[in-house]
């Protein structure tokens, strides 16, 4: 038997997207967006949802781009300390002792220590509720070679990305490999 929870916030399990922008002044910032993902693959996009409120909204506006890095476990403090304070307060990248690093394709910074980037010029927004979902179309992804297989592939064992989970408020890594995709189900075909 299943529980009732009603209408929450939960997908199990949510991405820990740190999205890249520059602030009006010209200034690196970097924040924690859990509602995010793949919403297409032509042309390659990525949306991330945002409240009005939040600094990187007025800046993903202005610019009319974002990056997105994925953090690996090894950051998950660093990473946690970009979704509780503002860069209106603070200078997060002083903070953390991270590196922004200016891109060469849109008016965002990444993270130079993350292991995987994806830069992005924004396509459309949309208003949901108390968000908007800004759609980024993806013009790079920038994987660190340290964590390439030996056929030049990324390896998520050695990305170590981590997810949250928006019910307990805690980040956790990814496990074993526990099937090859589009392969495992074809035991049920007749």
């Amino acid at each position: 038997m299943k529980k009732s929870f009603g209408p929450r916030t939960l997908l199990y399990p949510h991405p820990d997207l740190i999205v890249g922008t520059y602030d009006r002044d010209g200034r690196p910032n970097a924040m924690a967006a859990a509602w995010g993902g793949i919403c297409s693959s032509n042309p390659p996009s990525v949306a991330v949802s945002l409240q009005k409120s939040r600094h990187s909204y007025a800046a993903i506006m202005e610019r009319q781009a974002f990056t997105i890095s994925i953090p690996s476990e090894r950051y998950v403090r660093e990473a946690d300390y970009f979704g509780i304070v503002s860069g209106r307060d603070v200078d997060k990248f002083e903070a953390t002792g991270l590196t922004p690093v200016r891109s060469e394709l849109v008016d965002a910074p990444y993270i130079e220590e993350f292991p995987v980037v994806l830069e992005c010029r924004l396509l459309q927004t949309v208003e949901i509720g108390v968000h908007t979902q800004f759609i980024g179309e993806i013009l790079d992804v920038k994987i660190d070679e340290s964590v390439l297989d030996e056929d030049g592939v990324p390896d998520v064992a050695k990305i170590g990305p981590i997810a949250y989970d928006a019910m307990r408020k805690e980040y956790y890594g990814f496990g074993k490999v526990l099937e090859k995709a589009f392969s495992a189900g074809r035991a049920f075909r007749k």
